[in-house]
């Protein structure tokens, strides 16, 4: 019986050793925090600029398309001659 209980006691001492020691003996190494950089987008517009440029051009096409020139006018007065 002698045996017996020598054999557990030194099972138990080996298993509290092996557990105190399981995380190594070895200094903690912390690993530094992640830092999420969030970055802010550049400003944009409300629409495209391609439809401001179409605008553009519409507006000058629709300028040079209109006939209200002032030569028209001058040519149509007329002339009264005295008797």
């Amino acid at each position: 019986m002698r045996i017996i209980t020598t054999l557990a006691a030194s099972t138990a001492l080996a298993v509290t050793g092996f557990a105190a020691s399981a995380g190594g003996l070895a200094p903690e190494v912390m690993e530094a925090p992640v830092v999420v950089v969030d970055t802010p987008m550049a400003p944009t517009g409300s629409i495209n600029s391609g439809y401001v440029v179409l605008g553009l051009l519409a507006a000058l096409v629709a300028a040079s398309a209109s006939d209200d020139d002032d030569d028209d006018v001058a040519s149509t007065t007329t002339t009264v001659v005295a008797d």
